[in-house]
C-alpha cells in the first residue's frame, strides 16, 4: 500500500520542492499512516472509555478502520466515538503546520506542511454527513436522538454516503483533462468513491439488522408466569435489543429466568424464542 501511494504522490512534490520527490513522498506516506493510526486510536480510546471491546485497527490504502464489538448503546456514545477521530486529525494538522512554520524551507518543513495539509483535508472529508465516514456516524447519532430510531439514522446517512460517492466521481470527471495529474487524481477519486459506495451499502444492510435487534424485547418474547428450570441463569425482564443479546452471550444457556428489579420471577426466556422473534422480524 505504501509503495502505491509513494508512486501516486511523488509527482505532486516535483514542482513544489528542490528535494527528491520520491524521498519526500516516502516520508509523507509514512507520516500519513502514523496520522491515520492516531486518528483510529482516538476512536479506540473513546470506545474503551465506554467499556466497548475493540478487536482491531486496520490501516488500508486510503484510511483506516477500527473494529468495535457491537453497537453504541446511546446516540451520545455514537457521537463521541465518531467525532474523536476528526478532532485528532485536526490536532495533528495544527501541530504539523506549526512545526513546518518553525522549520522553514527544506525537506522536513515540506513534509510537515504536507502532513498538516492532508490531516486537515482528512478531517474535513471525514465530517461529510454520509456513511461510512465519521461525519455520517455523527449525523446518524443526531437522527437517532431526534427520531428515537437508530435504523432511520443509518439509512439516511448511508444514502448521503452513496450520493457523495457519485458526486466526487462526477467532479473528478469534469476537471480539466489536460492537467498533468488528471489520471492520478481520477484513480484516487475512483478508489475513494468505491470505498464510500461499499461502506454505505454495508451500512444499509446493517440498518435492517439493527432494527431487528432493537425490536427484541425480553418481556414480549418471554413466557410470563412460566417456571424457570432449576439453577437457571437470570436476566432482567427489562432487557431489550443489543443489551439483551450481550447479556445472553455473557451467560450462554437454553433458558433463562426473567426477573423484576425486586428479584421476583417474571417468567422464562428461551434462546429459541429470541431466535424465532429475530427471524420473524425479517419477513
Amino acid at each position: 500500500m505504501g509503495a502505491v501511494l509513494v508512486v501516486v504522490f511523488a509527482p505532486r512534490f516535483d514542482d513544489r520542492s528542490d528535494s527528491n520527490a520520491y524521498v519526500l513522498a516516502a516520508a509523507f506516506v509514512v507520516s500519513l499512516y502514523v496520522s491515520v493510526l492516531i486518528h483510529e486510536l482516538a476512536h479506540v480510546v473513546v470506545a474503551r472509555h465506554f467499556r466497548m471491546r475493540v478487536h482491531s485497527v486496520t490501516l488500508q490504502l486510503l484510511g483506516g478502520e477500527t473494529l468495535i464489538e457491537g453497537e453504541s448503546r446511546t446516540p451520545w456514545q455514537e457521537l463521541a466515538i465518531s467525532i474523536a477521530g476528526p478532532i485528532a486529525s485536526v490536532a495533528i494538522g495544527v501541530a504539523a503546520w506549526s512545526a513546518s512554520e518553525a522549520m522553514g524551507d527544506g525537506m522536513p518543513g515540506d513534509i510537515l506542511w504536507s502532513v498538516a495539509y492532508v490531516n486537515v483535508i482528512v478531517a474535513i472529508f471525514n465530517m461529510l454527513p454520509g456513511l461510512p465516514l465519521d461525519g455520517g456516524r455523527v449525523f446518524r447519532a443526531i437522527i437517532w436522538q431526534v427520531t428515537g430510531r437508530e435504523d432511520t439514522g443509518i439509512r439516511i446517512a448511508a444514502w448521503i454516503g452513496r450520493v457523495a460517492a457519485i458526486a466526487i466521481v462526477v467532479y473528478a470527471m469534469t476537471r480539466d483533462r489536460g492537467e498533468r495529474e488528471f489520471g492520478v487524481n481520477l484513480v484516487v477519486t475512483l478508489l475513494i468513491a468505491w470505498f464510500l459506495w461499499q461502506g454505505a451499502g454495508e451500512a444499509l444492510r446493517n440498518a435492517g439488522r439493527s432494527a431487528r435487534i432493537n425490536g427484541l424485547d425480553a418481556r414480549k418474547i418471554g413466557f410470563p408466569g412460566a417456571t424457570p428450570p432449576p439453577q437457571s441463569e437470570q436476566l432482567s425482564a427489562d432487557l431489550r435489543g443489543a443489551e439483551l443479546l450481550r447479556a445472553m452471550a455473557a451467560r450462554p444457556a437454553e433458558a433463562y429466568a426473567l426477573v423484576e428489579d425486586d428479584g421476583t420471577v417474571y417468567g422464562v426466556l428461551t434462546t429459541r424464542a429470541v431466535d424465532d422473534a429475530y427471524r420473524a422480524s425479517r419477513r
